[in-house]
């Protein structure tokens, strides 16, 4: 049995390093900004990973609605802009020491909703769907939350998945091929949600974000790294960055999403971190429990004197809600974002 359980946990080693060795598949051509503000001129800054940019070359179906200036930032033609699409497709050639390297992209107006509510595993509680499920980010979507977060896993080939558990019905995520795991159902009738289906369903709107939370694998850090590169590379591989934030409790985890997509609006999660020291690490915010922001009372002015957001989660009472929003907290995570929103908008 001994000789049993060592042979299982160095395949599962195996396969951790096997997933870690694959080479990374992002483009090398990234922005800098995604969304288009409208009374703003520039999109974002053309960039490369392999090297400074040195020219760089505009094209696509949408490309007349854009130039690209002697600094490389993409900015809008606005006499062509007021009577555009919704979303834009183009394509970047970046010129570097190195090379030349090219990237698709997908570009959207800013019609996100500004809102602080963001719908903890989706609108599931008050609707009777299954929480991850992408029935509880449609409800979230339809009651007009700000943001909807959901979790997400890998399976043994590397798939990444919807759950907030690092098992599901019982099967292990980590430990099972992809095959199988997406024989389970949801309690609606769903399949567990690939990531890839969930961003599609999310990249079906644009008034509700994405937050994506990476879950710490029970394979270890490496296995949680592993997750990261895989989930980096899905967003930009399907033109998902306007609608992705990120959120982790694994610090490393957090500084892998902005070494992959140094754009990337990523926040911390677990709590042990001063806003000075996310600060130093160029966090986009904080994201910690009402216990945490109750013993530190002042990090929320802290925060913002650093421009860091202050996320609050898992706030369900009505009292305390009404006080993280006197405290001018950015926004509040909830299982209740019905009561939310009724606050907000009052």
């Amino acid at each position: 049995m001994q000789m049993k359980n060592i042979c299982t946990l160095l395949f599962f080693y195996f396969i951790v390093l096997l997933v870690a060795a694959k080479p990374n598949k992002m483009n090398a051509v990234y922005l800098t900004g995604y969304t288009i503000v409208m009374h703003a001129d520039v999109v974002g800054e053309v960039k490369c990973r392999s090297g400074e940019v040195v020219t760089v070359e505009l094209a696509g179906r949408d490309a007349s609605f854009f130039r690209v200036d002697s600094n490389h930032f993409l900015r809008l033609n606005r006499s062509k802009i007021k009577s555009s699409p919704d979303r834009f497709e183009i394509v970047l050639k970046a010129t570097t020491a190195s090379g030349v390297y090219s990237g698709d992209f997908t570009l959207v107006k800013d019609e996100f909703l500004k809102n602080s509510v963001v719908a903890h595993r989706g609108a599931w509680k008050n609707t009777g769907v299954p929480e991850n499920s992408v029935a509880a980010f449609n409800h979230a979507v339809k009651l007009g939350c700000g943001g909807s977060e959901f979790d997400v896993h890998m399976t043994a080939d590397s798939l990444p998945v919807v759950n907030h558990d690092a098992s599901i019905q019982g099967i292990s995520i980590a430990r099972t091929q992809s095959p199988e795991l997406l024989k389970v159902r949801l309690a609606n009738g769903e399949p567990i949600p690939t990531l890839e289906n969930f961003i599609k369903a999310g990249m079906e709107q644009a008034r509700t974000k994405l937050v994506l939370e990476i879950k710490s694998s029970e394979l270890g850090q490496q296995s949680s790294i592993a997750l990261t590169q895989r989930i980096v590379e899905l967003v930009e591989r399907m033109g998902a960055q306007a609608w992705t934030d990120y959120i982790a409790f694994d610090y490393e985890v957090c500084k892998e999403v902005m070494r992959l997509a140094p754009y990337a609006k990523v926040s911390y999660l677990n709590g042990d971190k001063s806003p000075e020291e996310l600060a130093d690490s160029h966090f986009f915010g904080l994201d910690y429990n009402i216990k945490v922001i109750d013993k530190n009372t002042d990090w929320i002015q802290k925060a913002h004197q650093r421009k860091l957001t202050v996320n609050v989660w898992t706030v369900n009472d009505r009292s305390a809600m009404n006080e993280l929003l006197q405290q001018k907290v950015d926004f509040i995570t909830t299982n209740e974002p019905e009561m939310l929103l009724g606050i907000v908008k009052d």
